[in-house]
C-alpha cells in the first residue's frame, strides 16, 4: 500500500477507479430515487393511495437524499476554498482535512502538498534575507564606522585607517560575489566547460594559490577567505599520472571552498590533506579532504550544505577566522550537482572528512 512507506504522491491515484468516487456517489442518488419513486408506486397500487400523495412522499424523500450528498460533496469544497483563500493572502499554516477517499480526498491532498512547499520556500526565503541582512550589516557597519571617524576629524585617513576600511570593504564584496555565484548556480546559467587534465598539477596549482592568498591577506590583515598561515596543507595523488574530465574552473570552486572551510576548523599548526585518487568510471575522480578539527556532530551531517550553516561544535572556527559566510559549501554543493557527482561528510576518526566524486566522461553533457 502506497501510504505504509511514506506521503503517498497525490498523482499516483489519477485514474485509478475509486470505491466511493463523486460519480459512484452520483449514480447511487440516481439509483436510489428510482428506487424509491418505484417502491412508493407499488405501495400505491397495493393500497390504492392517491397518487398525488405519492408525488409528495417521492419528491420529499428524493429532495432529502439529494441535501444529503450534496452537503457531503459541497462541504469539503468549502474548506478548500477558505483553505486556498488564506494561501493567497500569504497564511501557509492551514491544511485541508485528508478524510475523504474520492476524488475530493485527492484534491484536498494536493492542496496541502502545494501549502507544504509554499510554506517551506516562504520559510527559506525569510531565512535567506534574514542572513543576508546580518552578514551585511557587519562589513557596513565596520566601513561605517571608520569612515565616520575620518570625517569627524577623530582619526586620521592613514594607510593604517585606509586598511581597515579597505578590510570591510574586501568582506562585503567577498560575499556580494558569493551570493551571486550561487544565483547564477541556482539558475543554471553556470555552463560546464569540461576538459580532461592531469590531476597531480592541478590540484598543487590550487594549494599552492590558497597558501599564497593567505599569506597576502594575512600581510594585509583583510581576514576573510582564510588569512591563516599556520595549516599545513598536504596533497595526496595515487598515482601521480591520475587524470579526471570535469571543467576545471568549478572545481577549482570546490576544492577552494572545501581547502577554506577546513583551515577554518583547524587547530593551531593543524594539518589538511587532499587526497584524490582513480573512480570507478573512465576520467572518473574522488577527492576527500580531511582537517584535524573537532569534527562535525553525525546530526548535523544533512546541514553541512545549506546555505548560510555555521556548524554547530562549540568554537568552531581556529584563530584568524572571522568565522565565514556559510555559503562556501553550499556553492561546492551546486558545483559537483552540475557535474552529475556527489558530495558529502564521511566517518573519519579524526577531524572532518568530506568526500567528492566526480563521475568523469559518464556525466550527463553539459
Amino acid at each position: 500500500m502506497s501510504g505504509a512507506d511514506g506521503p503517498r504522491d497525490p498523482g499516483e491515484s489519477w485514474g485509478k477507479v475509486r470505491p466511493f468516487s463523486v460519480k459512484t456517489k452520483l449514480g447511487a442518488l440516481v439509483v436510489v430515487s428510482v428506487l424509491i419513486t418505484t417502491g412508493l408506486s407499488v405501495i400505491a397500487v397495493h393500497t390504492k393511495t392517491e397518487l398525488r400523495f405519492i408525488t409528495v412522499f417521492s419528491m420529499i424523500a428524493t429532495l432529502l437524499i439529494t441535501q444529503f450528498v450534496a452537503h457531503s460533496l459541497t462541504a469539503p469544497l468549502d474548506e478548500m476554498n477558505a483553505v486556498a483563500r488564506s494561501i493567497s493572502h500569504g497564511d501557509y499554516t492551514r491544511r485541508v482535512s485528508e478524510n475523504r477517499r474520492d476524488e475530493l480526498g485527492d484534491l484536498a491532498q494536493t492542496i496541502n502538498v502545494m501549502a507544504d512547499e509554499l510554506e517551506a520556500q516562504d520559510r527559506q526565503r525569510k531565512e535567506l534575507v534574514a542572513n543576508v541582512s546580518h552578514e551585511l550589516r557587519t562589513p557596513i557597519a565596520g566601513l561605517r564606522a571608520v569612515l565616520e571617524n575620518v570625517v569627524d576629524g577623530i582619526s586620521e585617513a592613514d594607510p593604517e585607517t585606509m586598511r581597515t576600511a579597505l578590510k570591510q570593504t574586501e568582506r562585503l564584496g567577498r560575499l556580494v560575489e558569493t551570493l551571486l555565484d550561487l544565483s547564477r548556480l541556482d539558475n543554471g546559467v553556470v555552463p560546464l566547460r569540461k576538459r580532461r587534465f592531469e590531476v597531480w598539477p592541478y590540484l598543487s596549482g590550487v594549494l599552492k594559490e590558497s597558501n599564497m592568498v593567505a599569506s597576502a591577506r594575512a600581510a594585509m590583515g583583510s581576514g576573510g577567505t582564510h588569512t591563516r598561515t599556520d595549516v599545513h596543507l598536504h596533497l595526496d595523488v595515487s598515482p601521480p599520472e591520475l587524470t579526471a574530465h570535469a571543467d576545471p574552473e568549478r572545481i577549482h570552486q570546490v576544492v577552494a571552498n572545501l581547502i577554506d572551510n577546513a583551515v577554518k576548523h583547524s587547530p593551531p599548526h593543524g594539518r589538511v590533506t587532499v587526497k584524490a585518487r582513480r573512480g570507478p568510471l573512465p576520467e572518473s575522480l574522488e577527492l576527500e579532504i580531511l582537517d584535524e578539527g573537532p569534527g562535525i556532530p553525525r546530526s548535523e551531517w544533512h546541514r553541512v550544505f545549506e546555505r548560510f550553516n555555521r556548524g554547530a561544535v562549540r568554537r568552531p572556527h581556529g584563530p584568524g577566522s572571522d568565522g565565514g559566510t556559510g555559503l562556501g559549501l553550499a556553492i561546492a554543493r551546486w558545483a559537483v550537482d552540475l557535474h552529475g557527482g556527489r558530495i558529502g561528510v564521511a566517518e573519519s576518526e579524526r577531524g572532518c572528512r568530506i568526500l567528492v566524486t566526480l563521475p568523469g566522461e559518464s556525466s550527463v553533457p553539459s
